[in-house]
């Protein structure tokens, strides 16, 4: 677990540039970086669905495969045809999907920690694609299935595990035999359902997993790859001769890129490149960082009646029930699960005894941040009410992986700064607007379908439309033109600030 710092990589700068000038295009809800890991379950079921049309047409053989997918594609152009260029297409847009989540969840630093272990399980998840998608060309036997296939056995001859080499099998059409063919029709059914089965332990640590993208952008994804299987339909390279070495071969460029590789590298280095690349995923979560641990969530247990709340709000299913350990005689009681904590403070929103109505100084909620306790919450926030000076005095909420909110602090407007906007409880909200101790509360936080620990925005939003517990109060649903919401990231801080202004001269506007 870390912390979470205003001050950005360069990397991060681009990301939120390249995503808004995307919002601006296709809007938040459609945007495809926001569904990145929903739209790789949807890719892949494109490609399954695709798949199982073309194998129910294709025959295993050395004399019988070529033939029969030359037929579908030629003979029933409008359906087995398409259905062949979208199973294609599908599958490059599957890898083109994967590495940009694998290279978001980098950027963003949300692999280490708690995360390691969704991580750790996208790893064999990659190899898998690739072997799934290798194997796919080789179906099809065709000049490129024999170059990638003579290569690929050439490369795994250079391991010392096969007593003869497996390229000589490849020598020519009389030693190879219909034993190969039902061996990789095997595999090509037989990988995809290990690929569902570690996209199953890869989500198996969050809550409330996004694996279906919006329909817009599911059916704008088929609609553009239909295109490009009328515009660019996928077509053979031609019969295989195991007398000819195969010469001016179209790549796939994003499953064979390796083989180009083969012919200008030795194996060992191919072999280096792979293992390496495979060994640094997997030590990334561990290697130092320069953020400082957060301590991760606490139970109080004299202050938890076992609601359940925080269990069903956390997105890293880090807080289970259990039977009462203690005398009170409440049945259950909130259990933090240390590993798979990230130190949102989520829960602690959730929790309905954490309330700054409560008399004594010193109180404790049912589940606290040791680095931000409620009391010392409720503290601060007091310490900001009574410097703020003037008219339109706000107080503003935000979140440390959002925009920098406190640059927005002046004599009218007071900023605290959460792990996450959902840390925060709506009571809070409504003890800043008591007794008008300020005339407006601003609220913000990551870009909109976008929150850093996955379900802040969406849990916040809903608990102040009344929509989810803790609620706002009905007394405070009638001020609600006092309260606003505006979503932005670092890269959105002139946006932020405009709102804030505008917000500002509403508030003027009303009755003191």
């Amino acid at each position: 677990m870390t912390t979470s710092s205003h001050t950005k990589s360069f990397s991060h700068k681009m990301l939120l540039r390249i995503e808004g000038i995307l919002n601006k295009i296709f809007g938040n809800d459609l945007n495809p970086f926001y569904y990145l890991g929903a739209l790789g379950f949807y890719l892949f079921w494109i490609v399954v669905v695709s798949g199982a049309y073309i194998y129910a047409f294709y025959k295993t053989g050395i004399e019988l495969s070529y033939p029969s997918v030359e037929s579908l594609t030629h003979d029933q152009p409008y359906l087995g045809g398409i259905m062949r260029s979208l199973h294609r297409y599908a599958s490059d847009a599957l890898v083109v999907v994967m590495v940009l989540h694998l290279l978001r969840e980098f950027i963003l630093g949300r692999y280490s920690g708690a995360r390691w272990f969704t991580w750790i399980s996208g790893i064999p998840l990659i190899w898998l694609i690739y072997v799934a998608g290798t194997n796919g060309y080789w179906m099809v036997w065709d000049t490129l299935a024999q170059y990638s296939t003579v290569s690929a056995m050439e490369w795994f001859d250079w391991l010392p595990i096969f007593s003869e080499p497996m390229a000589q099998g490849f020598v020519s059409q009389e030693v190879l035999n219909d034993r190969f063919f039902s061996l990789i029709s095997f595999a090509h059914v037989t990988i995809p359902l290990i690929i569902l089965f570690f996209l199953w332990v890869h989500i198996m640590r969050i809550s409330y997993p996004v694996v279906n993208p919006r329909r817009g952008l599911a059916l704008g994804m088929l609609l553009a790859m239909l295109v490009l299987a009328l515009v660019m339909p996928a077509l053979s390279q031609g019969p295989v001769d195991m007398g000819i070495e195969p010469r001016n071969i179209g790549i796939d460029w994003f499953y064979l890129f390796i083989y180009p590789l083969l012919d200008i590298w030795s194996a060992g280095q191919v072999w280096a490149l792979v293992i390496g690349i495979t060994l640094l995923l997997g030590v990334l979560p561990w290697l130092p960082t320069r953020s400082k641990p957060i301590p991760i969530a606490e139970v109080s247990l004299k202050n938890c009646n076992g609601c359940r709340r925080c269990v069903a709000d956390c997105p890293y299913e880090a807080v289970v029930t259990r039977l009462r350990t203690d005398s009170l005689h409440f049945q259950e009681e909130a259990v933090v699960i240390a590993d798979r904590c990230v130190s949102c403070g989520i829960c602690v929103g959730a929790c309905p005894s954490s309330t700054p109505f409560r008399s004594d100084a010193g109180y404790v909620s049912g589940i606290e941040m040791p680095s931000m306790p409620m009391a010392g919450l409720r503290a601060a926030m007091k310490g900001e009410l009574a410097k703020l000076q003037g008219n339109a005095r706000v107080m503003v909420f935000g979140c440390d992986n959002a925009a920098d909110i406190g640059k927005l602090r002046s004599a009218g407007v007071a900023v605290m700064s959460l792990p996450c906007t959902a840390m925060l409880p709506p009571s809070f909200i409504e003890y800043a607007l008591h007794e008008r101790q300020v005339d407006g509360v601003f609220i913000t936080g990551c870009r909109e379908n976008d929150c850093y620990h996955r379900m802040g925005g969406l849990w916040t939003t809903q608990r102040l439309a009344r929509e989810r517990e803790p609620r706002l109060r009905g007394r405070i649903e009638r001020e609600r033109e006092r309260i606003r919401m505006f979503w932005a990231s670092s890269a959105d801080f002139k946006e932020l600030s405009r709102e804030l202004e505008s917000f500002r001269a509403s508030l003027k506007k009303l009755p003191q």
